[in-house]
């Protein structure tokens, strides 16, 4: 699933543990023995920036108000700062915005406090005035008691909600937060709207995260992969919410519960750093799914931490709404282990007809973009970041990498790797890729995008070609023998049939297909000795990857030291292996795939031309085509041999 990368949200972290300080100032001092202890500091040196160099970075702050190194790098290159320069104006700049939101917020309360001290002067006036409703006397103070009790704990309960939720907009004050000129229709009555929305949508996360039957009817035939919710319980149930389905969508509803390795308040920090989302099937045969939603977070009085994503879906015009989300979100409990107990639910409105018919099934039952797949992605990154962070590695293993900053940055490239796959598979509407072929499950799917100013690239005109299919063989063997660089040189065209050679590893998880390795191709006709290959493997219950990259033996070394991994090129390639369905037993089956096989997606992105402003050539195309057909067909003849 598509919405942040992992790495800015570790990048968001950790910014906002420096503390506001000038991007130009520096302090001068002296150093070693030649420091006077009673001669003063020298004074701050003050660098102002031009015009213009404060236009570029108030342009790029309203699009990205935390970026990453490799932005800053990139920034600063093209204004003459120095990174740490940039990275200071950047903290400065949030700080600013913090204050004036801060006063904001200040006025706001302050108002709302003149209110309610109009109000209690109200009370107060109408309790002085007030008469016995049986003889007409003055009332004693005494009857009047209960309804001015309940009337302070009113205030007192609104007071505490405005400061809690004035609390939590200064926490996350700076990042991408929901504008009124972003959506017009949003004004101060849609405004109050929404908060009730939120209140609501809360509501309704909870009670459907905690209720069973009848809300929640077990699964019987095994179409699914979870409890199928009852629509007509639901409606009664909830019969306000956002308002009927629309016409050409059907529901989608599931709820899954898993142990993760992260405490809950990391947990809370890195799902509150998302306002819009992009959800995909690793496959160009499945349209992604994008929502626009507020996404709000409340601690219970059982210390329990919901986070509820409410739709803005409907401000959007309805003729390019394919979904609408209903509330979801999950709820976060803490466990004496610094673990926590996630329960996720999954409520979409969508319109799946373009969805292909080997696909339907995986789907319907919801482990494609279900509660399962949510719960299942989520774990899978608290392993990479416990992997990331994680000190304690024996050395003693061959092959295996324990220095803490070379594992950082391998696998923080690795990282960087399978996103790049997966923004060429899916099509993700939020990277520059233009179609240019494919139709049907037999078809290759063609893209193309130019590579400018991006040291992570090659620059030059780049293909990427997708294709998924069908292969009656269970996942785990096609997984495994895809991750196996003993039957490699089988399908690999590029590997010229040498013999390929693990130099080193690192477990990202507790499955022991879980990891990245670095590969070493040794084949008497290959021309490319100074080349190694980048490969991670990831699984868990909904799907499973094998995505690799040729790089640098030079880059690699300066990475492996603890090196930048963000000025390594390098172009994915890789596969994609998910189940054709939920697990059925005999009784049960999907008729236009049959049980327990796999749904393969292969992809590879290639550079066809060094120059960004070249022409792309028809038989650039073709061969790319053709690599790709010839590789479907080298895997389905090893495992289905080996399947027989």
């Amino acid at each position: 699933m598509a919405h942040k990368t992992p790495e800015n949200e570790m990048d968001l972290i950790r910014d906002e543990e420096y503390e506001s300080k000038s991007g130009t100032d520096i302090m001068e001092a002296a150093s070693g023995d030649d420091q006077d202890p009673n001669q003063r500091p020298k004074k701050k040196r003050y660098h102002r920036h031009t015009q213009h160099q404060i236009q570029e970075m108030e342009s790029f702050f309203n699009e990205c108000p935390h970026p990453d190194d490799k932005q800053r790098k990139e920034l600063g290159r093209r204004l003459g700062l120095e990174p740490l320069q940039v990275k200071f104006w950047f903290q400065n700049k949030r700080t600013q915005m913090k204050a004036q939101h801060e006063r904001h917020e200040n006025t706001q309360l302050r108002n709302e406090n003149e209110k309610l001290r109009a109000e209690n002067i109200r009370y107060k006036e109408a309790l002085s005035n007030a008469t016995c409703p049986n003889c007409g006397g003055p009332a004693a103070i005494g009857e009047m008691s209960f309804d001015e009790q309940h009337l302070r704990i009113e205030n007192a309960r609104l007071r505490e909600e405005i400061d809690r939720i004035s609390g939590i907009a200064a926490k996350y004050v700076g990042k991408p937060m929901l504008s009124s000129s972003s959506y017009p229709h949003l004004g101060a009555g849609g405004s109050r709207s929404l908060d009730l929305g939120v209140v609501a949508a809360m509501e309704e996360l909870i009670r459907m995260a905690q209720t069973g039957e009848p809300l929640w009817i077990p699964n019987t035939d095994n179409s699914a992969a979870h409890d199928l919710l009852s629509e007509e319980e639901y409606g009664r149930t909830f019969p306000r919410g956002i308002g009927p389905k629309p016409l050409g969508l059907k529901s989608e509803a599931s709820r899954e519960s898993s142990v993760v390795i992260m405490n809950h308040i990391n947990l809370v920090e890195i799902l509150m750093d998302v306002m819009t989302a992009e959800f995909q099937v690793p496959s160009p045969l499945v349209p992604t799914r994008e929502n626009y939603f507020v996404r709000y977070c409340k601690q219970h009085t059982d210390g329990t931490w919901a986070v509820v994503d409410v739709s803005l879906d409907n401000l959007r015009p309805t003729s390019i709404s394919r979904c609408r989300r209903r509330p979801s979100g999950c709820l976060i409990q803490e466990l004496p282990n610094g673990y926590s107990k996630v329960t996720w639910i999954e409520h979409v409105e969508v319109d799946d007809r373009a969805v292909h018919s080997i696909y339907k099934a995986l789907v319907n039952s919801g482990l494609a973009f279900g509660a399962k797949r949510w719960v299942a992605t989520l774990d899978r990154q608290c392993e990479r970041l416990a992997s990331v962070m994680a000190n304690n590695i024996s050395a003693g293993d061959v092959g295996v990498i324990s220095s803490p900053e070379g594992r950082k940055s391998m696998l923080k490239l690795a990282e960087r790797m399978v996103m790049s796959f997966c923004t060429g598979v899916g099509a993700s509407t939020a990277h520059t890729w233009t179609t240019l072929s494919g139709s049907g499950a037999d078809d290759v799917r063609v893209m193309t995008r130019k590579s400018m100013d991006d040291p992570g690239r090659p620059p030059g005109i780049v293909l990427s070609a997708a294709t998924s299919f069908w292969l009656p063989v269970p996942p785990k063997r096609v997984f495994d023998f895809l991750r196996d660089e003993n039957s490699r040189s089988e399908w690999d065209i590029l590997s010229n049939g040498g013999l390929v050679q693990e130099m080193a590893h690192i477990a990202n998880g507790r499955d022991p297909g879980n990891s990245v390795s670095l590969l070493r191709v040794n084949s008497a006709n290959s021309s490319q000795s100074n080349m190694l290959i980048l490969q991670e493997s990831s699984t868990d219950a909904t799907g499973s990857y094998v995505i690799y990259a040729p790089v640098d033996i030079h880059a690699m070394n300066v990475v492996l030291s603890g090196g930048d991994p963000d000025y390594v090129a390098l172009l994915p390639s890789g596969f994609a292996i998910l189940p054709d369905g939920p697990e059925v037993g005999s009784g049960g089956g999907i008729p236009e795939v049959g049980s327990g096989g796999s749904l393969l997606t292969v992809a590879f992105q290639i550079l066809v031309d060094s120059v960004p402003t070249a022409k792309l050539s028809l038989g650039s195309v073709a061969t790319v085509n053709s690599l790709i057909k010839c590789t479907v067909e080298r895997i389905k003849g090893a495992v289905l041999c080996d399947n027989a």
